[in-house]
Protein backbone atom coordinates (compact mmCIF):
# COMPACT_ATOMS: atom_id res chain seq x y z
CA UNK A 1 0.00 0.00 0.00
CA UNK A 2 1.83 3.41 -1.19
CA UNK A 3 2.21 5.61 1.50
CA UNK A 4 3.57 9.07 2.39
CA UNK A 5 5.36 9.05 5.84
CA UNK A 6 3.65 11.67 8.35
CA UNK A 7 4.85 13.19 11.46
CA UNK A 8 1.19 13.68 13.12
CA UNK A 9 3.29 15.21 16.18
CA UNK A 10 4.44 18.39 14.58
CA UNK A 11 0.85 18.59 12.49
CA UNK A 12 -3.19 18.60 13.33
CA UNK A 13 -4.40 15.33 11.96
CA UNK A 14 -7.50 13.73 11.80
CA UNK A 15 -9.27 10.07 11.39
CA UNK A 16 -11.12 9.24 8.53
CA UNK A 17 -13.96 6.50 7.73
CA UNK A 18 -14.45 5.38 4.48
CA UNK A 19 -16.86 2.69 3.26
CA UNK A 20 -18.13 1.39 0.02
CA UNK A 21 -16.67 -0.58 -3.35
CA UNK A 22 -13.75 1.63 -3.21
CA UNK A 23 -11.00 -0.28 -5.13
CA UNK A 24 -13.53 -1.09 -8.21
CA UNK A 25 -14.88 2.82 -8.24
CA UNK A 26 -11.48 4.23 -7.91
CA UNK A 27 -12.32 6.21 -4.81
CA UNK A 28 -9.67 5.15 -2.81
CA UNK A 29 -6.31 6.20 -5.83
CA UNK A 30 -8.72 9.51 -5.20
CA UNK A 31 -8.82 9.95 -1.57
CA UNK A 32 -5.00 9.73 -1.56
CA UNK A 33 -4.27 12.02 -4.69
CA UNK A 34 -6.60 14.31 -2.89
CA UNK A 35 -4.42 14.70 0.73
CA UNK A 36 -0.94 14.55 -1.37
CA UNK A 37 -2.64 17.70 -4.35
CA UNK A 38 -3.44 20.13 -1.03
CA UNK A 39 -0.35 19.28 0.56
CA UNK A 40 -0.60 17.01 3.09
CA UNK A 41 -0.08 12.87 4.14
CA UNK A 42 -2.05 10.50 5.61
CA UNK A 43 -1.29 6.66 7.18
CA UNK A 44 -3.54 3.74 6.61
CA UNK A 45 -4.68 2.69 10.13
CA UNK A 46 -6.90 0.29 8.74
CA UNK A 47 -7.99 -1.48 5.52
CA UNK A 48 -10.24 -4.28 5.21
CA UNK A 49 -10.93 -5.61 1.45
CA UNK A 50 -14.42 -6.70 0.58
CA UNK A 51 -14.38 -9.89 -1.06
CA UNK A 52 -17.65 -10.06 -2.41
CA UNK A 53 -20.28 -8.07 -4.64
CA UNK A 54 -22.08 -7.01 -1.80
CA UNK A 55 -19.46 -6.59 0.50
CA UNK A 56 -17.92 -3.05 1.05
CA UNK A 57 -14.65 -2.09 1.49
CA UNK A 58 -13.95 -0.23 4.83
CA UNK A 59 -10.69 2.20 4.92
CA UNK A 60 -9.50 3.95 8.39
CA UNK A 61 -7.08 6.40 7.52
CA UNK A 62 -5.23 9.33 9.33
CA UNK A 63 -4.78 12.77 7.67
CA UNK A 64 -2.47 15.58 8.40
CA UNK A 65 -1.56 19.20 6.97
CA UNK A 66 0.40 21.93 7.91
CA UNK A 67 -2.19 23.49 10.20
CA UNK A 68 -5.63 23.36 11.03
CA UNK A 69 -7.39 25.45 7.99
CA UNK A 70 -5.18 23.25 5.96
CA UNK A 71 -7.07 20.15 7.33
CA UNK A 72 -10.38 21.75 7.54
CA UNK A 73 -10.22 22.40 4.06
CA UNK A 74 -8.55 18.67 3.46
CA UNK A 75 -11.17 16.93 5.78
CA UNK A 76 -14.01 18.61 3.35
CA UNK A 77 -12.31 17.48 -0.11
CA UNK A 78 -12.74 13.94 1.24
CA UNK A 79 -16.07 14.39 1.76
CA UNK A 80 -17.08 13.70 -2.06
CA UNK A 81 -15.10 10.38 -2.01
CA UNK A 82 -17.22 8.89 0.96
CA UNK A 83 -15.21 9.66 3.71
CA UNK A 84 -16.55 11.20 7.26
CA UNK A 85 -15.00 11.37 10.46
CA UNK A 86 -14.17 8.45 12.76
CA UNK A 87 -15.82 9.86 15.66
CA UNK A 88 -19.60 10.89 14.88
CA UNK A 89 -20.97 14.11 16.07
CA UNK A 90 -24.32 15.83 15.64
CA UNK A 91 -24.13 18.17 12.69
CA UNK A 92 -24.06 22.31 13.68
CA UNK A 93 -26.62 23.81 12.93
CA UNK A 94 -27.11 28.14 12.81
CA UNK A 95 -29.43 30.06 11.89
CA UNK A 96 -30.18 32.57 9.03
CA UNK A 97 -30.08 35.95 10.15
CA UNK A 98 -30.82 37.25 6.21
CA UNK A 99 -32.92 36.69 3.53
CA UNK A 100 -31.14 35.12 0.70
CA UNK A 101 -27.86 34.39 3.04
CA UNK A 102 -26.34 31.37 4.30
CA UNK A 103 -23.60 31.59 7.66
CA UNK A 104 -20.54 31.91 6.97
CA UNK A 105 -19.58 28.31 7.04
CA UNK A 106 -22.07 26.81 5.75
CA UNK A 107 -21.98 23.41 4.10
CA UNK A 108 -22.17 23.44 0.35
CA UNK A 109 -23.17 20.38 -0.80
CA UNK A 110 -22.70 17.87 -3.75
CA UNK A 111 -24.80 15.72 -6.17
CA UNK A 112 -24.13 12.84 -4.01
CA UNK A 113 -26.29 10.84 -1.20
CA UNK A 114 -26.53 12.48 1.95
CA UNK A 115 -26.66 11.79 5.43
CA UNK A 116 -26.57 14.46 8.58
CA UNK A 117 -26.71 13.24 11.93
CA UNK A 118 -29.63 15.00 13.90
CA UNK A 119 -29.86 13.92 17.75
CA UNK A 120 -27.89 11.13 17.30
CA UNK A 121 -29.91 9.95 14.35
CA UNK A 122 -28.87 9.85 10.59
CA UNK A 123 -31.41 11.22 8.15
CA UNK A 124 -31.12 11.24 4.51
CA UNK A 125 -31.27 14.77 3.23
CA UNK A 126 -33.88 15.18 0.54
CA UNK A 127 -34.21 17.12 -2.97
CA UNK A 128 -30.39 16.31 -3.56
CA UNK A 129 -28.37 18.31 -5.77
CA UNK A 130 -24.68 20.09 -5.81
CA UNK A 131 -24.14 23.83 -4.88
CA UNK A 132 -26.94 24.02 -2.35
CA UNK A 133 -27.22 24.56 1.79
CA UNK A 134 -28.69 22.09 3.80
CA UNK A 135 -31.95 22.92 5.93
CA UNK A 136 -33.02 21.61 9.22
CA UNK A 137 -36.93 21.73 9.85
CA UNK A 138 -37.36 19.02 12.89
CA UNK A 139 -36.19 15.79 11.77
CA UNK A 140 -36.84 16.70 8.70
CA UNK A 141 -33.58 18.07 5.76
CA UNK A 142 -33.44 18.95 2.55
CA UNK A 143 -31.25 20.83 -0.07
CA UNK A 144 -32.19 24.29 -0.70
CA UNK A 145 -30.58 26.96 -3.29
CA UNK A 146 -28.93 30.41 -1.54
CA UNK A 147 -31.34 32.36 -2.84
CA UNK A 148 -34.34 30.54 -0.75
CA UNK A 149 -32.89 30.45 2.60
CA UNK A 150 -34.92 32.73 4.52
CA UNK A 151 -34.30 34.53 7.95
CA UNK A 152 -34.73 31.59 10.58
CA UNK A 153 -34.04 28.96 8.53
CA UNK A 154 -31.45 26.37 10.52
CA UNK A 155 -28.80 25.66 8.06
CA UNK A 156 -26.16 23.07 8.45
CA UNK A 157 -22.77 24.34 8.92
CA UNK A 158 -19.04 22.97 9.52
CA UNK A 159 -18.30 19.18 8.81
CA UNK A 160 -19.27 17.34 11.82
CA UNK A 161 -22.43 15.01 11.56
CA UNK A 162 -22.30 14.98 7.67
CA UNK A 163 -21.87 11.60 5.20
CA UNK A 164 -21.60 11.15 2.00
CA UNK A 165 -22.38 8.27 -0.08
CA UNK A 166 -20.89 8.46 -3.95
CA UNK A 167 -22.37 6.39 -6.53
CA UNK A 168 -20.17 3.19 -6.13
CA UNK A 169 -19.39 1.03 -9.78
CA UNK A 170 -20.29 -2.49 -8.76
CA UNK A 171 -18.71 -5.27 -9.89
CA UNK A 172 -21.63 -7.00 -11.82
CA UNK A 173 -23.71 -3.47 -12.55
CA UNK A 174 -25.21 -3.48 -16.06
CA UNK A 175 -26.78 -0.62 -16.49
CA UNK A 176 -24.25 1.82 -18.03
CA UNK A 177 -21.19 -0.96 -17.46
CA UNK A 178 -21.05 -0.82 -21.18
CA UNK A 179 -19.76 3.10 -21.12
CA UNK A 180 -17.50 5.00 -18.69
CA UNK A 181 -17.82 8.79 -18.19
CA UNK A 182 -14.67 9.23 -20.87
CA UNK A 183 -16.08 10.46 -24.40
CA UNK A 184 -14.81 8.66 -27.26
CA UNK A 185 -15.97 9.20 -31.20
CA UNK A 186 -14.88 5.55 -31.99
CA UNK A 187 -17.86 3.78 -30.06
CA UNK A 188 -19.99 1.90 -32.16
CA UNK A 189 -23.50 3.84 -31.73
CA UNK A 190 -25.64 1.14 -32.62
CA UNK A 191 -24.64 -0.79 -29.77
CA UNK A 192 -24.83 2.36 -27.39
CA UNK A 193 -27.98 3.36 -28.24
CA UNK A 194 -29.60 0.17 -28.23
CA UNK A 195 -28.52 -0.65 -24.18
CA UNK A 196 -29.42 3.25 -23.94
CA UNK A 197 -33.03 2.18 -24.97
CA UNK A 198 -32.88 -1.38 -22.96
CA UNK A 199 -32.31 1.34 -19.92
CA UNK A 200 -35.12 3.80 -21.19
CA UNK A 201 -37.61 0.71 -21.09
CA UNK A 202 -36.40 -0.58 -17.46
CA UNK A 203 -37.14 2.92 -16.21
CA UNK A 204 -40.45 2.87 -17.62
CA UNK A 205 -40.98 -0.70 -16.19
CA UNK A 206 -39.87 0.85 -12.94
CA UNK A 207 -42.82 3.18 -13.34
CA UNK A 208 -40.06 6.84 -13.34
CA UNK A 209 -40.28 9.18 -15.81
CA UNK A 210 -37.65 9.98 -18.89
CA UNK A 211 -36.77 13.64 -19.40
CA UNK A 212 -35.05 14.68 -22.54
CA UNK A 213 -32.87 18.23 -22.55
CA UNK A 214 -33.06 19.22 -25.97
CA UNK A 215 -31.28 22.13 -27.78
CA UNK A 216 -32.84 23.41 -31.62
CA UNK A 217 -30.13 21.41 -33.14
CA UNK A 218 -32.71 18.38 -32.64
CA UNK A 219 -34.58 20.00 -35.55
CA UNK A 220 -32.14 21.03 -37.88
CA UNK A 221 -30.91 17.48 -37.97
CA UNK A 222 -33.86 15.80 -39.13
CA UNK A 223 -34.53 14.09 -35.60
CA UNK A 224 -37.97 15.82 -35.36
CA UNK A 225 -40.18 12.85 -36.68
CA UNK A 226 -38.07 10.48 -34.75
CA UNK A 227 -38.56 12.28 -31.42
CA UNK A 228 -42.26 12.28 -32.23
CA UNK A 229 -42.39 9.02 -32.17
CA UNK A 230 -40.70 8.56 -29.11
CA UNK A 231 -43.01 11.04 -27.06
CA UNK A 232 -45.84 9.15 -28.85
CA UNK A 233 -44.69 5.60 -27.83
CA UNK A 234 -44.53 7.17 -24.15
CA UNK A 235 -40.89 7.56 -23.61
CA UNK A 236 -40.86 11.53 -23.26
CA UNK A 237 -42.47 12.40 -19.95
CA UNK A 238 -40.03 15.82 -19.48
CA UNK A 239 -39.30 17.88 -22.32
CA UNK A 240 -36.54 20.90 -20.64
CA UNK A 241 -35.37 23.37 -23.78
CA UNK A 242 -34.75 26.86 -24.57
CA UNK A 243 -37.41 29.43 -26.57
CA UNK A 244 -35.16 27.85 -29.73
CA UNK A 245 -36.63 24.63 -30.00
CA UNK A 246 -39.92 25.68 -29.72
CA UNK A 247 -39.50 28.67 -32.31
CA UNK A 248 -37.29 26.27 -34.82
CA UNK A 249 -40.28 23.40 -34.75
CA UNK A 250 -42.94 25.83 -35.20
CA UNK A 251 -40.61 26.79 -38.20
CA UNK A 252 -40.55 23.57 -39.47
CA UNK A 253 -44.36 22.58 -38.79
CA UNK A 254 -45.60 25.82 -40.93
CA UNK A 255 -42.33 26.94 -43.45
CA UNK A 256 -41.38 23.31 -43.70
CA UNK A 257 -37.56 25.16 -42.85
CA UNK A 258 -35.30 25.60 -40.38
CA UNK A 259 -33.27 28.27 -40.11
CA UNK A 260 -34.87 29.32 -43.27
CA UNK A 261 -33.34 25.75 -44.82
CA UNK A 262 -35.73 23.24 -46.70
CA UNK A 263 -35.09 20.02 -44.70
CA UNK A 264 -35.93 18.24 -47.42
CA UNK A 265 -33.70 19.14 -50.21
CA UNK A 266 -31.36 20.73 -47.60
CA UNK A 267 -30.83 24.49 -49.28
CA UNK A 268 -31.71 27.68 -48.46
CA UNK A 269 -35.11 29.24 -49.44
CA UNK A 270 -35.41 33.10 -50.64
CA UNK A 271 -36.25 35.09 -47.65
CA UNK A 272 -35.83 32.13 -45.52
CA UNK A 273 -34.30 33.89 -42.47
CA UNK A 274 -37.67 35.39 -42.00
CA UNK A 275 -39.26 32.42 -40.76
CA UNK A 276 -38.31 31.73 -37.57
CA UNK A 277 -39.99 35.31 -36.71
CA UNK A 278 -43.36 34.94 -38.65
CA UNK A 279 -43.63 31.50 -36.45
CA UNK A 280 -42.84 33.49 -33.29
CA UNK A 281 -45.68 35.80 -34.95
CA UNK A 282 -47.96 33.15 -35.68
CA UNK A 283 -47.66 30.97 -32.29
CA UNK A 284 -47.70 34.56 -30.22
CA UNK A 285 -50.58 35.69 -32.38
CA UNK A 286 -52.53 32.62 -31.43
CA UNK A 287 -52.47 33.14 -28.24
CA UNK A 288 -49.21 30.53 -27.54
CA UNK A 289 -48.18 26.89 -27.85
CA UNK A 290 -51.00 24.95 -26.35
CA UNK A 291 -53.99 27.34 -28.60
CA UNK A 292 -51.73 26.73 -31.89
CA UNK A 293 -52.03 23.09 -31.20
CA UNK A 294 -55.81 23.49 -29.97
CA UNK A 295 -57.28 26.07 -32.66
CA UNK A 296 -54.95 23.94 -35.52
CA UNK A 297 -52.66 26.47 -36.21
CA UNK A 298 -49.39 24.54 -35.38
CA UNK A 299 -50.78 20.56 -37.03
CA UNK A 300 -47.66 18.74 -36.01
CA UNK A 301 -43.97 18.89 -34.81
CA UNK A 302 -42.57 18.19 -30.91
CA UNK A 303 -44.30 20.71 -29.49
CA UNK A 304 -47.67 19.48 -30.76
CA UNK A 305 -46.74 16.11 -29.80
CA UNK A 306 -45.76 17.05 -26.14
CA UNK A 307 -49.20 19.17 -26.12
CA UNK A 308 -50.98 16.03 -27.18
CA UNK A 309 -49.40 13.56 -25.06
CA UNK A 310 -49.41 15.97 -21.97
CA UNK A 311 -45.57 15.73 -21.28
CA UNK A 312 -44.36 18.46 -18.87
CA UNK A 313 -42.05 20.98 -20.86
CA UNK A 314 -40.70 24.10 -20.01
CA UNK A 315 -38.98 26.65 -22.08
CA UNK A 316 -36.00 28.41 -20.19
CA UNK A 317 -35.28 31.79 -22.05
CA UNK A 318 -31.75 33.23 -22.82
CA UNK A 319 -30.22 36.63 -23.71
CA UNK A 320 -29.86 35.64 -27.53
CA UNK A 321 -34.10 35.01 -27.51
CA UNK A 322 -35.78 36.08 -30.56
CA UNK A 323 -39.56 36.87 -29.30
CA UNK A 324 -39.96 34.92 -27.25
CA UNK A 325 -42.24 32.63 -27.93
CA UNK A 326 -45.26 33.78 -24.98
CA UNK A 327 -44.68 30.17 -23.18
CA UNK A 328 -40.68 30.74 -22.85
CA UNK A 329 -39.98 31.74 -19.20
CA UNK A 330 -37.63 34.84 -19.07
CA UNK A 331 -37.08 35.09 -15.73
CA UNK A 332 -34.17 33.00 -15.45
CA UNK A 333 -34.82 32.03 -11.64
CA UNK A 334 -38.16 30.97 -12.04
CA UNK A 335 -37.29 29.15 -15.03
CA UNK A 336 -34.20 27.47 -12.77
CA UNK A 337 -37.19 26.52 -10.07
CA UNK A 338 -39.04 24.96 -12.78
CA UNK A 339 -36.58 22.77 -14.51
CA UNK A 340 -35.96 21.30 -10.87
CA UNK A 341 -39.41 20.84 -9.68
CA UNK A 342 -39.74 19.10 -13.47
CA UNK A 343 -36.83 16.74 -12.65
CA UNK A 344 -37.94 15.47 -9.21
CA UNK A 345 -38.11 11.62 -9.55
CA UNK A 346 -36.69 11.43 -13.23
CA UNK A 347 -34.76 7.89 -13.94
CA UNK A 348 -32.98 9.13 -16.69
CA UNK A 349 -32.16 12.49 -18.42
CA UNK A 350 -31.02 12.48 -22.01
CA UNK A 351 -29.30 15.44 -23.46
CA UNK A 352 -29.52 16.22 -26.75
CA UNK A 353 -27.16 19.02 -28.56
CA UNK A 354 -27.41 21.95 -25.79
CA UNK A 355 -24.76 23.00 -23.79
CA UNK A 356 -26.09 25.90 -21.97
CA UNK A 357 -29.20 23.40 -20.77
CA UNK A 358 -27.34 20.38 -20.02
CA UNK A 359 -24.95 21.68 -17.66
CA UNK A 360 -28.13 23.72 -15.94
CA UNK A 361 -30.11 20.29 -16.03
CA UNK A 362 -26.66 18.40 -14.63
CA UNK A 363 -26.48 20.41 -11.97
CA UNK A 364 -29.94 20.06 -10.28
CA UNK A 365 -29.38 16.03 -10.64
CA UNK A 366 -28.29 13.28 -8.07
CA UNK A 367 -25.75 11.69 -8.97
CA UNK A 368 -27.64 8.56 -9.20
CA UNK A 369 -29.84 9.69 -11.86
CA UNK A 370 -27.85 8.75 -15.53
CA UNK A 371 -27.55 11.08 -17.69
CA UNK A 372 -26.82 10.79 -21.64
CA UNK A 373 -25.36 13.18 -23.37
CA UNK A 374 -25.20 13.04 -27.11
CA UNK A 375 -23.15 15.72 -28.95
CA UNK A 376 -21.49 15.94 -32.19
CA UNK A 377 -18.83 18.34 -30.45
CA UNK A 378 -16.71 15.71 -27.64
CA UNK A 379 -16.38 19.47 -25.93
CA UNK A 380 -19.83 19.44 -24.57
CA UNK A 381 -19.98 16.09 -23.09
CA UNK A 382 -16.35 16.78 -21.50
CA UNK A 383 -17.58 20.11 -19.85
CA UNK A 384 -20.76 18.64 -18.36
CA UNK A 385 -18.75 16.01 -16.58
CA UNK A 386 -16.27 18.01 -15.53
CA UNK A 387 -18.37 20.41 -14.10
CA UNK A 388 -19.47 17.75 -11.44
CA UNK A 389 -22.36 15.63 -13.07
CA UNK A 390 -20.06 12.68 -13.00
CA UNK A 391 -23.05 10.41 -13.79
CA UNK A 392 -22.61 11.75 -17.58
CA UNK A 393 -22.23 9.53 -20.23
CA UNK A 394 -21.25 10.89 -23.53
CA UNK A 395 -21.96 9.74 -27.03
CA UNK A 396 -20.23 11.60 -29.86
CA UNK A 397 -23.06 11.71 -32.79
CA UNK A 398 -25.37 13.44 -35.02
CA UNK A 399 -28.33 13.76 -32.86
CA UNK A 400 -30.88 13.35 -35.73
CA UNK A 401 -28.74 9.86 -36.32
CA UNK A 402 -28.84 9.37 -32.39
CA UNK A 403 -32.73 9.65 -32.98
CA UNK A 404 -32.99 8.04 -35.74
CA UNK A 405 -31.55 4.88 -34.67
CA UNK A 406 -33.91 5.33 -31.16
CA UNK A 407 -36.74 5.32 -32.59
CA UNK A 408 -36.12 1.99 -34.06
CA UNK A 409 -35.11 0.32 -30.98
CA UNK A 410 -38.60 1.80 -29.33
CA UNK A 411 -40.74 1.09 -31.95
Amino acid sequence: MPRTPVSHAAQPSATVVAEGHLIDSQLLAGIFDIVIERGGAFEVLAFDIGRTNDEFSRLTLRVSAPDEGALTALVEALIPFGCHPAVEEDATVRTADRDRTAPEDFYSTTNQRTQVRLEGRWVDVDRQRMDAAIVVMGSIAECRKLRDLRVGDRVVCGLAGIRVTPEFRDRDRADFAFMSNDVSSERRVEVSVARIARMMKDVKTAGRRIAFVAGPVLVHTGGVPYFAHLIRGGYVDVLLAGNALAVHDAELALFNTSLGVDLDAGTPVSGGHRHHMRAINIVNRAGGIRMAVESGVLKSGVMVECVRAGVTTVLAGSVRDDGPLADTITDIVEAQDHYADALQGVGIVIVLSTMLHGIGVGNMLPAWVPVVCVDINPAVVTKLADRGSSQTIGLVTDVGLFLHQLAAQLP
